[in-house]
């Protein structure tokens, strides 16, 4: 299971903006697809956004056209913008790593702390 750190999170009025980063170690083949997962409280955990090594993006439909997904393959490195957000963005965010597109929520063994998105409306 690979390693992570993530940073970024905070509180933001309706509209507005944040940047997630994490950093990851582990293998390559742990590190192929980089993603973000997030909890609102009584809710499931969701994946939000995943990049491949190769740099395939999947994006759920409640933040298409909001964020957007980013990696450095050097440094292990991937970045969520978050544009535009709404209360129902409100969630504790976490960064992951898989060896592919297909691992689902329920496939990880081990998560990071998350980093805690607010927003207000």
């Amino acid at each position: 299971q690979a390693q992570v750190a993530e940073s970024g999170g905070g509180f933001v009025q309706s509209g507005g903006s944040l940047r997630l980063s994490c950093a990851a170690s582990g293998s390559s083949f742990r590190l192929n697809v980089m993603g973000w997962y997030r909890q609102a409280p009584g809710k499931e955990r969701e994946v939000v956004a995943r990049i491949s090594r190769s740099g395939a993006i999947y994006y759920s439909d409640s933040v298409k056209g909001r964020f957007t997904i980013s990696r450095d393959n050097a440094r292990n490195t991937v970045v969520l913008q978050m544009n535009n957000l709404k209360p129902e963005d409100t969630a504790i965010y976490y960064c992951n790593a898989a060896p592919s597109q297909d691992w689902k929520v329920s496939d990880f063994r081990s998560w990071g702390q998350g980093t805690q998105v607010t927003v207000s409306s």
